[in-house]
């Protein structure tokens, strides 16, 4: 089989119509089954508008009536009042109705949004996580949802009132006096000319930076809390405080040029809304016509009342609720980006691997198109074997140890486990034969017992305890509260050192033929360096095991070592044998790096 075997032609399993499945759909998509809902809510709230213009009719009905110079007609007054007086109950009983079914409605979206943020996150590769700050897929999940509140709950009404009753009204103006009507509506059209000010290039890229500055932000505090005891035993308090003061300094500083940019539109915005504005643009040209014969005095009443009705809810819109839009609107985006992307395929017809040899055909990766990170990897690692990796920073050590776990696919070539390509595995045959014990260990709020048993979750306690005990942390569990049924992160906390050695007591239980072990040794305690050496040493048999090596002495127990410079394998071959001929791998052991 060769490479051109791969990818372009290789059958991935059509979409499934369960659950997970609609998280690749788009924000548009999962609102879609709501839109009934949507229509009620709008609905409601249309019946509400309309109906609230009757004690505005009401008033002017009356007031002309009054003002007439005809007898007063007093069953049209008592039918005007108790016109007036039903609407206003109406718009009481549709306005509410609208607003609690709005925020059920919010209630229900935000939950759908959360499931399928969840189900996408648990199809994305893994590796996908790596390259994205733990603060910013909080800020996803928890506030940009949130931030959808508003175009669910409240956008629906306020645009309806802000344009349902200035249309009513525009429409019965019109019938009294047009040019009068056209002079109220002065104020309405100096506060929309305001708009395009909010949307220049300028002010775009401004909120860019708001939002890129709050997601710093959080990201900070997410480190800071997660890193705090850490931080204090190595005496970096200081410096952690520092960073964080850094983020939040930085967000003074872009969140005072966005204000600066906006409170002059908002200024002239709410100046030309003012009720004394309208007030005075409709009386100056009531006054005008009135004078000039051209306006009956009691047709100026509607204008007085309608003008200010006219402008109000366009005035809350924009005042209140335009840059609540403009955050949900780039909230919505943040979500569909997560969505977007694509998750890790799975084969129509998955191939069972015949034994676990590891074969790397050719392989090729980058993260960006045009900047590879590995460059025509060929390597394979037998059963029974242990192959280091060792090589500079950023060689490509830990991105090749990556693919082995699929983590991500190669852009070109093949990762074969006992001559299956990974991309024709399942992911449950897939993680059944491949265990790994990264440098950033993830501990779960759960007991200790259970973080050990994650891959084997019905493994007995004697079965846990030994997989702990080979990898020297056993003694250090009976210390705890309560043992192996501390809850970690509750009960007690775990130095980098202790948490590495229970991920490595994780992968031990799980007894899978291949084992990946990238810079599991980090953090560079004897403890954990001792539990990795007693471990590898422990696996005998025909165990396939891919290290990162930091030690000499790790890479001394290896059966290979494999060293990489910029994404190449330069050298291969016995540990003794290639210090023996003092080339690459000898010098770059002598170096700085390795001392």
């Amino acid at each position: 089989m060769t490479t051109t075997d791969f990818a372009p032609t290789r059958e991935q399993s059509p979409p499934s119509p369960d659950a997970d499945d609609a998280a690749g759909q788009s924000v548009a998509g999962l609102l879609r089954p709501y839109r009934w809902s949507f229509a009620a809510v709008v609905g409601s709230q249309v019946i509400g508008a309309v109906a609230g213009l009757a004690p505005l009719l009401a008033v002017v009905e009356l007031g002309r009536g009054l003002l007439a110079p005809r007898p007063i007609d007093h069953d049209h007054v008592w039918f005007v009042v108790i016109a007036g007086a039903v609407g206003l109950l109406v718009r009481l009983l549709f306005t509410a109705t609208s607003s609690g079914l709005g925020h059920l409605l919010d209630g229900r979206v935000q939950l759908a949004l959360r499931r399928h943020l969840a189900a996408r996150l648990g199809r994305v590769p893994i590796g996908w996580f790596s390259r994205r700050r733990t603060g910013e897929l909080t800020k996803v999940v928890g506030q940009d949802v949130s931030a959808v509140h508003p175009f669910i709950a409240h956008a629906p009404g306020e645009l309806i009132a802000a344009f349902v009753v200035p249309v009513l009204s525009l429409v019965y103006l019109f019938a009294i006096d047009w040019r009068l009507t056209l002079i109220t509506l002065i104020p309405v059209v100096l506060a929309l000319a305001h708009v395009p000010l909010m949307m220049t290039p300028t002010r775009l890229r401004e909120e860019k930076q708001f939002d890129a500055a709050m997601g710093q932000i959080a990201d900070s505090v997410v480190e800071f809390v997660q890193g705090i005891s850490v931080v204090k035993v190595f005496g970096g308090s200081r410096r952690a405080h520092r960073k964080f003061r850094t983020a939040t300094d930085d967000f003074v500083g872009i969140y005072h040029r966005f204000v600066r940019g906006l409170s002059v539109i908002a200024a002239g915005m709410q100046l030309v809304l003012s009720p004394p504005f309208v007030l005075l643009t409709v009386l100056i040209g009531g006054t005008i016509l009135i004078t000039a014969g051209g306006l009956p005095p009691a047709d100026l009443l509607p204008f007085l009342l309608l003008g200010l009705g006219l402008t109000a809810p366009v005035e809350a819109l924009i005042a209140h609720s335009f840059d609540d839009l403009q955050a949900a609107r780039r909230a919505v985006g943040r979500i569909r980006d997560v969505l977007e992307v694509a998750p890790l395929p799975e084969p129509a017809h998955p191939i069972a691997p015949q034994g676990h040899r590891v074969e790397l055909r050719d392989v090729r990766f980058g993260y960006e198109d045009g900047r590879e990170v590995l460059r025509g990897i060929d390597l394979t690692l037998e059963p029974g074997t242990v192959t280091a990796i060792v090589g500079p920073s950023g060689s490509g050590k830990s991105t090749l140890v990556q693919l082995l776990p699929r983590f991500f696919d190669p852009t070109h070539g093949s990762v074969t486990l006992g001559g299956v390509d990974l991309r024709d595995l399942s992911g449950r045959d897939l993680y059944r034969m491949v265990s790994f014990v990264f440098q950033d260990v993830r501990l779960l709020r759960a007991s200790v017992a259970d973080n050990i048993a994650l891959a084997v979750p019905h493994a007995d306690l004697d079965a846990v305890m030994h997989a702990a005990r080979t990898a020297n942390i056993h003694d250090r569990i009976l210390d705890l509260p309560r043992g192996y049924d501390t809850v970690l992160g509750q009960e007690a906390g775990l130095s980098g050192g202790e948490a590495q050695r229970i991920s490595l007591a994780r992968a031990l239980l799980a007894a899978t033929p291949v084992l990946v072990l990238d810079e599991a040794t980090a953090f560079a305690d004897p403890q954990t360096e001792q539990a990795v050496r007693r471990a590898l040493t422990a696996l005998e048999g025909d165990r396939t095991i891919l290290v990162i090596a930091h030690r000499l002495e790790t890479v001394a127990d290896a059966d290979t070592v494999v060293m990489l410079d910029n994404g190449s394998i330069v050298e291969q071959g016995r540990p003794a044998d290639l210090l023996a001929e003092n080339g690459k791998f000898a010098a770059f052991w002598q170096s700085e790096e390795y001392r």
